[in-house]
């Protein structure tokens, strides 16, 4: 079964995360931040695996630690879920438009952690959401999953059409990297290890 569960207790966030990625239900997310919430279902459902997300943070303060953390527990948890990776693709790339926008994400679940990120926010915030976390997120989930993530939006005005197209393209990207091919013996490198 490639699937793990985490529970990742801080002085500024509680976090329960269970995901299996050969399952496509169940999808509940609970962060106490509506537009992550959205985010996340979007990101779960496109990649098309199950995703259960607790989250109690001191939103008191703001969104930041709560969105942070979140992407800390996922990647680790997308980590374990992969185990050696052996048989899959290893790499995944998607274009989503979004009405007027364009996003694009491409991903190589290399082992090696790094971010570019090329999207600008009008917008500073989207309900209780500060647009600039969108980068503070992947940032977390890139390097917890172990993986090169490039995002960047190709056209666009709208924030919130903007940040949906990059959750829904790493998702779409990810899905494509993470299934597994039987053309594929062992694991998709010349390394031996991923």
């Amino acid at each position: 079964m490639r699937a793990a569960s985490l529970k990742r207790t801080t002085t500024e966030t509680t976090i329960e995360l269970i995901l299996d990625l050969d399952q496509q239900e169940p999808v509940e997310i609970q962060t106490g931040v509506g537009f992550f919430d959205h985010m996340l279902t979007l990101f779960a459902r496109h990649s098309r695996i199950s995703l259960k997300v607790k989250v109690d943070g001191d939103l008191e303060v703001d969104s930041h630690h709560t969105v942070e953390d979140v992407g800390i527990v996922l990647g680790q948890c997308l980590r374990e879920a992969l185990g050696d990776k052996a048989g899959i693709n290893r790499y995944g790339t998607s274009f989503v438009p979004m009405d007027e926008t364009l996003g694009m994400a491409s991903l190589d679940l290399s082992g090696r952690s790094y971010l570019v990120f090329d999207a600008v926010f009008d917008n500073p915030k989207l309900g209780m959401f500060d647009t600039e976390l969108t980068e503070e997120f992947f940032q977390a989930l890139a390097f917890n999953t172990q993986m090169n993530l490039h995002l960047k939006i190709l056209h666009g005005k709208n924030s919130h059409h903007k940040i949906e197209a990059l959750f829904k393209a790493t998702g779409r990207a990810l899905r494509e990297a993470i299934t597994v091919n039987p053309a594929i013996q062992g694991v998709n490198s010349t390394k031996g290890l991923l």
